[in-house]
Formats: structure tokens, C-alpha cells, sequence
């Protein structure tokens, strides 16, 4: 089994595809700051990882969207919160970036692995 085809890549593209699918829900949430009756929506990071780690085949089930509860709602039933958007999607961007040094450092790595071998 190579590393194209490992069950780290695959945790690595699902994790990425997670946090795609989280920032675009961030983004959603920020671009709907000003709809009346609009409800912050998010999804269980850990639990979609969670459920990548058991098995779970990348790309075949997509993320549970959740509304999210406990946030305080304006007059016009709008409960989006810009300061908690803004912290989870510096959240969201720096675990992107975490995880595409990984993907990056690993191909390096089999580059490094494939000239040493010529």
C-alpha cells in the first residue's frame, strides 16, 4: 500500500473535507448576519472526525449541518453571533493550514525518497 492510498491520506482528505464543509458554514452564517430569522448553523467537528477514524469511507457520507443552540437571539429572531463566526473561522483556517503542511511535508518527503533512489 502506498502512501496515495493510506488510511493517513484518507483521514487527511476527510479532515479537509470537514473543515471545507465547516468554513463554508462559517461564511454562510457571516454573509446572513443582517436576515431576520436566520439561525447560526455548524456542524460536530470531533464527531465527523470521530466517525472518518471508525471507518467510516471518506466522501460517502456528508457532515450532520446542526443549528446551534444557546446563542442569544435579536429582536428579529437573527442569532448569528459575528464574534464567535470570526473566532471559528481563524479556527477552521489555521486547522486547513495544519493539515495541508502534513499532506505537503509527506510528499516532500516520498519526493526527497524517489531523486535519492535514481
Amino acid at each position: 500500500m502506498s502512501f496515495l492510498e493510506s488510511p493517513q491520506l484518507a483521514l487527511l482528505e476527510r479532515f479537509l473535507d470537514v473543515a471545507s464543509m465547516r468554513q463554508t458554514l462559517v461564511t454562510t452564517n457571516l454573509a446572513n448576519i443582517d436576515t431576520p430569522g436566520y439561525h447560526t448553523r455548524d456542524i460536530d467537528f470531533r464527531g465527523e472526525l470521530r466517525r472518518a477514524m471508525e471507518g467510516d469511507a471518506p466522501g460517502m457520507t456528508s457532515p450532520f449541518v446542526l443549528p446551534v443552540r444557546g446563542l442569544m437571539e435579536r429582536p428579529d429572531g437573527n442569532n448569528v453571533s459575528a464574534d464567535r463566526e470570526a473566532m471559528l473561522l481563524a479556527e477552521v483556517q489555521l486547522q486547513f493550514k495544519a493539515a495541508t503542511a502534513v499532506i505537503r511535508a509527506e510528499f516532500a518527503r516520498l519526493s526527497t525518497a524517489i531523486r535519492e533512489g535514481q
